[in-house]
């Protein structure tokens, strides 16, 4: 059986009733959930910075074993070069040896200063490290608040609001499905997920613009729905809102 426009619009009505109940409920939580994702991405960020950073100093400390290892590789060959020196035969062999000594010698040169190099990157990079543990603890400290605010909310909630969801969902079947169209869209466009609106002193209290009289006889009528001519919510009477609070 086809609905009359006033069952229609009592059945929106309804439906916005329920709606703006789990609106105020998701307020009550505000901007914790978030928050709360907005914290796990920093702490997720930290920690690949960090896994990131101490890679970095771990190769940078092989780089420093490897240097050493050099150096003393060099030391071994200047040794060797030296004793070699004592066995010369000619002034060609000695200018020989003495070349591969200078080489040696500034082989070590070099590496001595890749080392302190790496030693003052090591050092900067350490107080980086350090930083970024200190701010994942306290993004995680943050985490663990927010989590458990968030946790406390819902629990004291989320019943509630499950019966409401049900309630909507059952008050949604019984709604023409063009219509539903239009309240959604209007829910989603409007800032306080007002689609159906009562009239208020005279005024529409979705935008708050006045209605001239004429429109306001029409909407008490209950024969046609009617958008406010400002904000285009569905208008309904205040006596409507009264029968649905008593109802």
């Amino acid at each position: 059986m086809e609905q009359t426009v006033e069952e229609k619009l009592k059945a929106l009505y309804e439906l916005q009733t329920i709606h703006t109940k789990i609106d105020r409920i998701r307020q009550v939580r505000g901007e914790l959930p978030m928050e709360v994702a907005d914290l796990e991405d920093d702490v997720a960020g930290l920690e690949t910075r960090i896994q990131k950073i101490k890679a970095e100093l771990d190769d940078l400390e092989d780089d420093i074993v490897t240097r050493k290892n050099l150096i003393k590789d060099s030391q071994a060959n200047i040794k060797k070069y030296e004793t070699q020196l004592n066995e010369v035969k000619n002034n060609r062999e000695y200018d020989a040896i003495s070349k591969e000594i200078e080489i040696q010698g500034l082989d070590i040169q070099v590496s001595e200063k890749k080392i302190r190099e790496f030693g003052f990157e090591i050092a900067t990079k350490t107080q980086v490290y350090e930083k970024a543990l200190a701010d994942l603890e306290a993004r995680k400290s943050d985490l663990d608040a927010k989590k458990e605010e968030l946790g406390t909310i819902t629990s004291e909630t989320q019943k509630e609001e499950s019966e409401l969801t049900a309630q909507a969902e059952t008050a949604t079947k019984g709604i023409d499905g063009r219509l539903l169209i239009a309240y959604n869209r209007l829910r989603k466009n409007a800032k306080n997920g007002l689609a159906v609106v009562t009239i208020q002193r005279d005024s529409c209290s979705g935008c708050f613009n006045q209605i001239p009289p004429q429109r306001q006889s029409d909407i008490r009528q209950r024969k046609k729905i009617i958008v406010c001519e400002h904000c285009g919510r569905i208008l309904v009477d205040e006596q409507m809102a009264m029968e649905a609070e008593t109802a």
